[in-house]
């Protein structure tokens, strides 16, 4: 764990990327992420990718750039809001755990188990003695899942100041965006010095060797998107061989008995050759 410095005082990324480089780079990425999924879905991979970050910071617009293409059964995209009335009264992890990825399947979580240490903190939804103790119960928490063989990937989506509030001023004006909005948005805006400090304490103590945090400057939404793709993939290509996925024999035997179909054969039964 080091120590990081105030989000506001991070590079954001200056200029903004061609729509013909962007698609080319984002299908290229995302064929990729088609192709680990694969391999994950073959060997038993469990994944698990948890987003935070501030309201407006492009959260959604990535994580539907991340699930497109992927295999739709084997990919679970979890929004985490309010605690339930099933889930109150019970430890604040337990409705993650709930919602652990099953061998071979991936799981996107829109806002995370950082909630405890980030809105609750700042809301006054739990004690600081309850808060405070949730970094070390998110460590091991974390560590508990690495050690299972569980891929851990955190993302926070950063955004200015100045860029929130054009994108949120946007979201009043179009009517097709207004859904996105909530008092609870205001609310939080409103205590951006409070949440930077948060989020601050959330890096320095939560960013570990085995579930590091990736922080991603989301002013030009395209080139964000990007980069959080990149993030993935390296991540869990790290010392992974893509290879084709051979036949089974059992299977082609099969085909052959069926249809009289064997390996070398041209035809793909829509035709005659």
């Amino acid at each position: 764990m080091g120590k990081w410095p105030v989000l506001d005082h991070i590079e954001m990324i200056d200029e903004p990327i061609d729509d013909e480089t962007y698609e080319h780079k984002l299908k290229k990425l995302q064929h990729r992420l088609l192709d680990l999924q694969v391999h994950h879905m073959r060997t038993g991979g469990r994944v698990i990718i948890g987003i935070d970050g501030w309201d407006a910071a492009g959260k959604g617009g990535a994580i539907q750039r991340i699930i497109y293409g992927l295999e739709p059964r084997s990919t679970h995209v979890w929004r985490i809001g309010a605690p339930t009335p099933a889930e109150q009264g019970r430890h604040y992890l337990w409705r993650f755990w709930e919602r652990l990825p099953a061998p071979g399947n991936w799981a996107i979580f829109d806002r995370t188990w950082y909630g405890r240490v980030l809105v609750e903190r700042i809301e006054g939804f739990c004690d600081e003695a309850a808060w405070k103790r949730a970094y070390r119960e998110i460590n091991e928490f974390e560590r508990q899942l690495t050690d299972d063989g569980v891929h851990v990937i955190k993302l926070l989506f950063h955004v200015s100041a100045e860029e929130q509030k054009r994108r949120t001023i946007e979201r009043l004006r179009k009517p097709y965006k207004r859904h996105k909005l909530g008092l609870e948005d205001f609310r939080n805006i409103a205590k951006r010095k409070q949440y930077l400090e948060a989020y601050k304490d959330m890096l320095d103590k939560t960013d570990t060797d085995h579930a590091p945090w990736h922080v991603i400057p989301t002013d030009h939404k395209k080139q964000a998107r990007l980069a959080a793709l990149a993030i993935i993939a390296d991540a869990l290509g790290r010392g992974v061989k893509i290879t084709e996925h051979e036949l089974d024999p059992r299977i082609a035997e099969a085909a052959r008995k069926l249809w009289g179909w064997k390996p070398d054969d041209k035809n793909d039964g829509g035709g005659k050759k």
